[in-house]
């Protein structure tokens, strides 16, 4: 007698379905090591999974994946709308490889006019709209907002400044006197003038730009009627910054109020989502996307994902303009409408302004993948190139540079950037700030150790079988032969004296083309001068060393900021505030006796206690 061999493919989910019932929720296929293969919902489990259990009639994508599954695991829920949300944060904790993943969903910028104050402040917002306030956005990126409130000062003239600030002046600041903010600090206009400006922002923000204007052009005509010809001017400059915020927005659709445009181009199993955000009548920007696309999903599955994950944590607009219709677009619709709070209107237009909006983006996405697999097929050589020159088996799909980056040993910082097949990855790159125990300030070779001391421990820890994609195939070191021996020797001690590691030093001259390359235990050697692989190694460990130095100034211009109040045990940023307000400086906090400090606002006298014996060893 011999033991039957283990259920795999289809007839494992065969045996699966005899124990599932209709009830909705999310499965998930596991290959021979236990790593996720696939995240999915259903509306019924059993019939869902019922489909996989056949042996034909599934594309290649599918037929792969249930080719590799070896086990399943199920989670019900009591409706399909949990199902979704479940199964997307699954997909965004796991990582399947066969689902489609958008790989970059942080927040986007908003500009918020803050009503904390009795004058408020405009400024960049990012995050959750917790504060009081009036919030416009989202715009595609930072810099989209920073022309815009560049713009928006010259024209409401709204302050800017912290509210420290703020209270601290006795004259205005240089943004008064270049005519950028309408001085309320210093009593310079009255709340009921300020409130006027802030009213005509919040209306130009909401696509009431004609009224503004006329009332603009209107008060400048008053204004040289009465011979006030500067006021008249600075009126007319208003009004010619009122004109090129709304020129540099670009398209602005008459017939479209709120929407984001998302199309969605789909080539040789590479995608591009575009996501174009119309507010208030007009275009505050546009952004590419390159979601994972589990390996060869079709349009309607790849939107509906995106669509899932996408508005996790936005707030999606009222409508949603769309190049291709949505799998499950009743679910999709339940979902967006209940994160929104309100109806989201999904539509695949197909004539009109919309379905030009559509067309312009469409075609914007098909550029951006043009351009990004041109790209791609450029990096693709280069790591060919470098596994060629280094000697390696396969092509890299990752490769962490190293470097550090400190003065005479002060702030010493460690700095790992990462690199792979799609170019830069950094939401991978990561910061260590040197602790030093046992090193000699300056000790490059030590602070070397510690960092990678502490990254291969850490990764050990969390993947003792070295099956994630988190481990390198490549490391790469700023440094000659000494670096490389200490990285060397402490990668054996780990276990893990398998990893490449390659030291990239300047040469003779400390010149660019002139890098010689140090492997353990093997001669130095250089690339020819005009060889790509060269320049690309270079710009590996620029970035590196890039990184590296403005992690170094961060930790520098933090120290700089520093005062013994940070050592005080509850001193936080708000009683630190209170007492340099009240004293004027950290030294004489430290000289106050304790019935001064008593007097601060929001200091007790368990707290006064604290700060006046920290201070004072006698007391």
């Amino acid at each position: 007698m011999t033991d039957a061999p283990p259920l795999t493919g289809h007839a494992l989910i065969a045996s699966y379905v005899k124990t599932l019932d209709g009830s909705p929720g999310v499965y998930r296929m596991l290959d021979g090591e236990n790593r996720v293969l696939y995240v999915g919902k259903a509306r019924n489990l059993k019939a869902r999974v019922s489909n996989y259990a056949r042996p034909s009639g599934h594309t290649a994508r599918i037929a792969r994946m249930i080719f590799e599954t070896r086990s399943m695991m199920f989670l019900t829920t009591r409706t399909e709308t949990e199902a979704l949300l479940l199964e997307q944060n699954l997909i965004k904790q796991l990582k399947p490889v066969y689902n489609v993943l958008l790989r970059d969903d942080k927040s986007f910028p908003n500009i918020l006019i803050a009503k904390n104050h009795a004058f408020p402040q405009i400024r960049k917002h990012r995050g959750k709209r917790s504060e009081k306030g009036s919030y416009f956005g989202p715009f595609a990126s930072t810099s989209a907002v920073n022309r815009t409130l560049n713009q928006l000062q010259k024209v409401f003239l709204l302050r800017s400044c912290a509210d420290s600030m703020f209270q601290n002046r006795s004259r205005p600041c240089l943004l008064y006197q270049i005519k950028r903010c309408a001085g309320p600090c210093v009593g310079l206009i009255t709340p009921e003038a300020y409130a006027g400006l802030v009213s005509d922002a919040e209306a130009f923000l909401s696509g009431k730009t004609t009224r503004i204007q006329a009332d603009l052009a209107q008060q400048m005509q008053q204004a040289s009627d009465a011979l006030e010809f500067e006021r008249a001017a600075a009126l007319r400059d208003r009004i010619k910054a009122l004109t090129a915020v709304q020129q540099s927005q670009g398209i602005n659709p008459r017939g479209v109020d709120e929407a984001d445009v998302i199309a969605l181009h789909l080539e040789k199993g590479q995608a591009c989502v575009q996501v174009f955000f119309i507010r208030a009548h007009q275009s505050w920007g546009n952004r590419d996307f390159y979601p994972r696309t589990g390996s060869g999903a079709e349009e309607g599955e790849i939107l509906e994902a995106f669509l899932a994950q996408f508005y996790d944590g936005k707030p999606p607009p009222r409508q949603i303009l769309l190049s291709h219709p949505v799998e499950n677009e009743d679910l999709i619709h339940e979902l967006l409408s209940a994160r929104a709070g309100r109806n989201v209107d999904l539509r695949v237009p197909q004539r009109g302004e919309k379905a030009e909006l559509v067309e312009n983006a469409l075609r914007n996405a098909r550029e951006s993948l043009g351009r990004k697999m041109s790209e791609g097929a450029a990096q693709t050589r280069l790591l060919a190139g470098l596994a060629e020159a280094f000697g390696l088996d396969d092509a890299p799909k990752r490769i962490e540079i190293y470097d550090n980056s400190h003065i005479m040993g002060q702030h010493a910082v460690g700095a790992m950037v990462v690199a792979g097949p799609e170019g830069w990855m950094k939401n991978q790159y990561r910061k260590f700030t040197i602790k030093g125990d046992g090193i000699t300030p300056g000790d490059d070779f030590g602070m070397m150790r510690e960092m990678l001391t502490r990254r291969f421990e850490r990764l050990l820890k969390d993947d003792p079988a070295r099956a994630s994609e988190a481990w390198p195939d490549l490391l790469l070191i700023d440094g000659g032969a000494g670096q490389v021996s200490a990285v060397a020797a402490t990668l054996a001690e780990m276990g893990l004296d398998d990893l490449p590691v390659v030291g990239v030093a300047k040469g003779v001259d400390r010149d660019h083309g002139k890098e010689e390359f140090h492997r353990p235990g093997e001669v130095p050697f250089a690339l020819r001068h005009n060889d790509p692989v060269l320049y690309f190694i270079q710009r590996l460990r620029d970035e590196a060393h890039r990184f590296a130095i403005g992690t170094h100034r961060a930790a520098r211009a933090k120290a700089s900021t520093q005062t013994p109040l940070d050592e005080v045990p509850g001193i936080g940023a708000a009683r630190k505030r209170a007492l340099l307000a009240h004293f004027g400086s950290a030294k004489a906090v430290t000289r106050a006796g304790l019935p001064d400090l008593m007097a601060v606002p929001g200091i007790s006298e368990t707290m006064a206690r604290t700060i006046h014996g920290f201070f004072n060893e006698n007391s």
